[in-house]
């Protein structure tokens, strides 16, 4: 569980830098450079997502809660509109002009939806961990950029690509989730 913690702690700290630490993000790339910054920040994001899979894995598991018997169905929605928030992102839709932070509120679906469905130690400090850190991101963020310009409105054929390629990437990741993170999407 160590490894678990230490990975969301560092994974956090880091994508604060921008928001809270713009001192120490300048000062970097004023020794090394934009590109060596943006490369170092890359290999640490990585490491603290090798660190947390690293502590998923070998955490001893105990239970907290029992999931919702439902929690398994819902837990597929609650991903899917992650994957559509994710892909909306990087695209040009008209989702950017309703949500303000596409990617940090999909983590929070993706992490809602597992706690609907894993109540043992290992996945809720996970799970719960990455909703909480979006969560503490989008506020500093906000904090940041005080106010939110709106995108101009884009047409509709543009939000259905957007939601058909992340109905694919989904439906890729949901065949491979179990031999990508060892467990099956469904029991």
């Amino acid at each position: 569980m160590t490894l678990l913690l230490l990975g969301l702690v560092l994974f956090t700290v880091l994508h604060l830098i921008p928001f809270w630490g713009r001192s120490v993000r300048a000062g970097a790339i004023n020794i090394i450079g934009e590109m060596p910054y943006k490369g170092l920040f890359a290999l640490a994001s990585l490491g603290s997502f090798v660190l947390m899979v690293m502590g998923w894995k070998t955490a001893d598991i105990s239970m907290l809660y029992q999931a919702p018997s439902w929690g398994v169905h819902a837990t597929p929605i609650f991903v899917l509109i992650a994957f559509v928030l994710f892909v909306a992102s990087n695209a040009p839709t008209n989702i950017r002009r309703v949500v303000r932070h596409p990617q940090l509120l999909g983590v929070s679906f993706w992490g809602v939806g597992h706690l609907l469905s894993n109540g043992e130690n290992r996945s809720v400090l996970l799970f719960a961990g990455l909703v909480i850190s979006s969560v503490i991101i989008m506020i500093a963020s906000n904090q940041r950029d005080k106010e939110w310009s709106k995108r101009e409105k884009v047409g509709l054929a543009k939000d259905i690509i957007t939601a058909v390629i992340a109905l694919g990437l989904y439906a890729a990741f949901a065949y491979f989730h179990a031999a990508i993170i060892g467990v099956p999407v469904t029991p």
